[in-house]
């Protein structure tokens, strides 16, 4: 049964989606940041990298992905902790809270395919890592997404990421049209046997959130809170790329550590 709670307004919200080395989070972040940016908000991502090179699957030190803020006006940095996270484990999430990149309150939408992993292992160090999250202050949701994708592919590795996408944008009230037609400008070298399994995801990832959760935000876009202000004046929306900016000449200011920046601009 579809959840129709109204959509509450808010000004900004900064969102991570992290996973082991590739999964696909860098890209279903710097997606989701592109819809953004299209759709009319703000917009400031940093990529988060891995902190060694070839690290092993399920480890503090593979934590890879991209944090996302997105508002109703200007973005100029990345801002402080997080207030809602997308971990495909729950190992990733330690270098981040390490990092102080999560505040009490922030929302952890986690796959929970951990806890009924064959090695006892795994299962004990997910249900450990769950109990140490809630008693720290996060509120952890512990969702399926696997079993979800296996019902589209036959790899949810290699889909998760745009079934995250789809869910993130029901989530934040993004227009599914403008993620249908970005999932197809990413693909469009790969061809339809690409393209349609990754926007079925995204469909399948965008009713999820619907059905099940109760986390429903709009953020006002920055040409409806700016345009009447403009003395009449009609200013055309630009998305672009930290590295398009400076080619530009506009002076932009990186953050310290190494990521990926995209304005959401007028000019």
């Amino acid at each position: 049964m579809s959840n129709t709670t109204e959509a509450q307004v808010i000004d900004e919200h900064i969102v991570e989606i992290v996973s082991d080395s590739g999964e696909g989070a860098q890209k279903c972040g710097q997606t989701f940041a592109t819809i953004g940016a299209k759709m009319g908000n703000g917009i400031w991502t940093v990529e988060i990298i891995p902190a060694e090179i070839q690290p092993p699957a399920r480890s503090p030190a593979g934590a890879s992905g991209n944090r996302i803020r997105v508002g109703s006006k200007y973005m100029t940095n990345m801002g402080n902790e997080a207030d809602l996270v997308v971990a495909f484990n729950e190992q990733v999430l330690y270098s981040r809270i390490a990092n102080g990149a999560y505040k009490d309150g922030t929302v952890v939408l986690l796959e929970n395919k951990w806890a009924e992993d064959p090695q006892e292992e795994i299962r004990e160090a997910y249900a450990a890592a769950v109990k140490e999250f809630r008693e720290h202050g996060l509120i952890v949701h512990e969702l399926n997404f696997e079993n979800e994708c296996l019902k589209i592919v036959d790899n949810a590795r290699k889909g998760k990421n745009m079934f995250v996408l789809g869910m993130l944008s029901r989530i934040y009230s993004r227009d599914p049209e403008k993620g249908l037609a970005e999932i197809h400008n990413t693909f469009s070298h790969k061809g339809e046997k690409v393209i349609k399994p990754n926007q079925d995801l995204y469909d399948a990832g965008y009713a999820f959130a619907r059905d099940n959760l109760d986390y429903h935000y709009e953020i006002p876009l920055l040409h409806r809170r700016y345009r009447q202000a403009d003395d009449g004046v009609q200013r055309q929306h630009r998305t672009w790329s930290g590295r398009d900016g400076l080619g530009y000449g506009h002076g932009l200011h990186v953050p310290h550590h190494p990521g990926h920046l995209r304005l959401s601009l007028y000019c």
